[in-house]
């Protein structure tokens, strides 16, 4: 579904990432992590067209997204820190993207539904603590029944109960075969919902493993302990 062929990224003489190569495919929900500033979110970027890479070919259905922008219909975004209007109520943002989206098929208004939103409709953005204008993020990301759900950092800033709202909705959507991608630094929370991680250091991919076989190597029932066992053994490694 989304092929990243032998990408890197400068911006000037700073390496963000270098020959990344990665498939992912629908029905998986993969989570993408690693320390802040090994290029997690740059890569995001580079799928969703915000960024171009400085060489390699990234494929959307097998098709480069080098100069497509219909592709990016198909992909639901929830920012890590999303950034609206301050001026416009949350109803106004909803309909303001509704009517740019142009979307003919049925909206997915669970997340609405579920957060209560239609209660607060008329507060304005700038008014709105971190945790609520993330649940506005995650309602638009969901809202056109996207084939493809990028999350960066889907949980931050959000209570336990949300929390647990949103992750059962990230589990139900990859039951329905939608590729789904995660960025998060709580790896507590990707437990039942993951099927593959990919764990990024110093702008490369170090390693990209389903969770049965990350599971079986490490011989750990968690992905916090399976990951730190892994990068334990990895540290004790010569270099030659």
């Amino acid at each position: 579904m989304i092929e990243i062929h032998n990408i890197s990224k400068k911006f000037g003489k700073q390496e963000v990432f270098q020959d990344i190569n990665l498939t992912f495919c629908k029905g998986e929900c993969i989570a993408l992590i690693g320390p802040n500033g090994c290029g997690k979110t740059t890569l995001i970027k580079s799928i969703l067209g915000m960024v171009i890479p400085t060489k390699g070919t990234i494929l959307y259905n097998q098709k480069s997204i080098i100069g497509e922008f219909k592709y990016r219909d198909e992909i639901g975004y929830m920012p890590q820190i999303g950034r609206y209007p301050d001026s416009l109520t949350i109803g106004q943002i909803i309909e303001m993207i509704k009517t740019i989206r142009n979307a003919k098929e049925e909206l997915d208004m669970d997340l609405f539904n579920a957060f209560e939103i239609e209660k607060i409709l008329d507060k304005p953005m700038r008014t709105l603590s971190g945790g609520t204008t993330q649940k506005v993020s995650a309602i638009l990301a969901f809202l056109f029944n996207p084939k493809v759900l990028i999350l960066d950092e889907p949980t931050a800033g959000l209570d336990p109960l949300a929390s647990e709202i949103l992750k059962e909705k990230i589990i139900k959507e990859k039951e329905k075969g939608k590729l789904i991608l995660i960025t998060s630094h709580l790896l507590s929370e990707l437990d039942d919902m993951i099927t593959q991680i990919i764990f990024m250091q110093e702008g490369k991919v170090h390693f990209h493993q389903t969770i049965d076989a990350l599971m079986q190597t490490t011989n750990e029932q968690k992905i916090s302990k399976a990951i730190a066992k892994i990068l334990k053994s990895k540290s004790h490694e010569p270099n030659y």
